[in-house]
């Protein structure tokens, strides 16, 4: 477990801030790192439905593990952003793909 940990904080350490200059590798480094350590699940996938009562016990750990890709993903996230632009993304962005997206509109060379 202290090796996962400490595999996990080195890879997460290895991602430069994001500037004005390097969105491009930034957000590669973010994808691969998230890949490595397999928690790009809510980068990859729709969010699942919220579980009901109803719901069967997969789609419970379904919505549980995309739950926590997407908490994490977050976290990462904006742990390499600079906190200055860290507020100018909505309150209202829930999940870690539009994030993402909203962070690209900022700083993504226009072409």
């Amino acid at each position: 477990m202290a090796n996962s940990v400490a595999s996990v904080s080195a890879n997460v350490n290895s991602i430069p801030i994001i500037n004005g200059t390097n969105f491009k590798d930034w957000k590669e480094n973010i994808e691969i790192i998230l890949g490595c350590i397999d928690l790009d699940l809510a980068l990859r996938t729709e969010q699942p439905p919220t579980p009901m009562a109803s719901s069967t016990p997969e789609d419970k750990r379904d919505h549980e593990k995309w739950d926590h890709s997407n908490r994490m993903s977050i976290m990462i996230i904006k742990r390499d952003i600079p906190e200055v632009f860290r507020g100018t993304v909505s309150e209202d962005i829930t999940t870690a793909k539009e994030f993402l997206a909203e962070i690209e509109k900022r700083f993504a060379k226009k072409r």
